[in-house]
């Protein structure tokens, strides 16, 4: 079912309702500031007003990336890409041991294995990006970790390495991965598709959120993330659900297609957030960073994402490309 909009007219309506939301998300923000807090410091309506300052700039990057087309695409994700995985391994640095090989196989992650991985997609290399992570690398940085001659905390090491190249680098390149998918009828519009998963899933963080604090009553893992209850996950998930059929229009997908897709990729982003909560847990952590004002780190704004956008990439490369 496709929609009769442009792609241009498209992208055009999608942010004007973004900014719409925003500007209405900034006046409740001041007013909130005035009428409650006085214009004190207040830290819940302070890290409010943070958090949508944070999202002006973070929509802001994402629209020069549609106007610079599928390399700007490609480099923002490239960069993201990047941030995260800084920011993973710094953690992972604290733990210390290793030796010379643990630098040279980071050195790997971040120098050949990243560069090589968006290169894939720039050049439409399915396979290649495909097997480059799980398979390549896998193989490869513990065969360069080795060579320091180090045994001492060596699974701990490789497998940490492992996972945040797979979490940071390989999941994360699902997102900008929809431009390679050619979809009959959709020629073009493959941008679209990175709107739609990046703002039902984002938008799944932020219902939950709402929805947990409304009426969240039974935490989900209240040693991993006190704030995530059942009623934030069901509330959260079932609304950017209907959120993600209402932008059926920016699809190749009916509206009931569009809103089980978005089902999915919110379930599993609900999963991604747990899990990177674990690691942080494991690591003592409260954020991965402070990159981003209100929000944590660049790995804390994308956790959701990471488990997301393969699921979602190859249902829609199953489905209809």
């Amino acid at each position: 079912m496709m929609t009769t909009l442009t792609a241009a007219q498209a992208t055009l309506t999608l942010f004007a309702g973004l900014g719409a939301v925003l500007c209405l998300a900034s006046t409740v923000g001041a007013c909130l500031k005035w009428r409650v807090a006085r214009r004190a410091p207040h830290p819940v309506i302070d890290n409010l007003n943070a958090r949508i300052k944070a999202w002006w700039w973070m929509i802001a990057l994402i629209g020069l990336a549609f106007a610079g087309g599928r390399l700007a695409m490609l480099g923002l994700f490239a960069g993201i890409s990047a941030l995260a995985l800084r920011e993973f391994l710094q953690a992972r640095e604290a733990e210390g041991g290793g030796g010379w090989g643990d630098r040279l196989a980071e050195g790997a992650c971040f120098f050949a294995i990243l560069p090589l991985q968006y290169l894939a997609l720039w050049q439409g290399w399915e396979g290649l990006h495909a097997a480059l992570v799980p398979v390549g690398a896998f193989l490869l940085l513990p065969a360069l970790a080795v060579l320091s001659g180090e045994a001492r905390g060596f699974m701990a090491r490789i497998t940490g390495l492992q996972w945040g190249l797979m979490a940071c680098v390989w999941c994360v390149s699902h997102v900008p991965a929809l431009l390679m998918l050619r979809i009959p009828g959709f020629e073009g519009r493959q941008m679209l598709l990175v709107a739609f998963v990046v703002l039902v899933v984002q938008a799944s963080d932020v219902l939950q959120y709402i929805w947990g604090k409304l009426l969240g009553r039974r935490p989900v893992a209240p040693r991993l993330s006190p704030s995530k209850t059942w009623e934030g996950l069901v509330g959260g998930v079932l609304s950017a659900s209907l959120l993600g059929g209402a932008l059926w229009w920016l699809t190749p997908f009916a509206p009931w297609q569009a809103a089980a897709l978005a089902c999915a990729a919110c379930v599993m982003g609900f999963v991604g957030g747990l899990v990177m909560s674990a690691l942080k847990r494991d690591r003592g952590l409260k954020d991965w960073g402070h990159l981003i004002e209100g929000h944590g780190g660049m790995l804390d704004r994308l956790d959701s994402v990471c488990f997301a956008a393969p699921v979602f990439f190859h249902l829609v490369r199953w489905g209809w490309a």
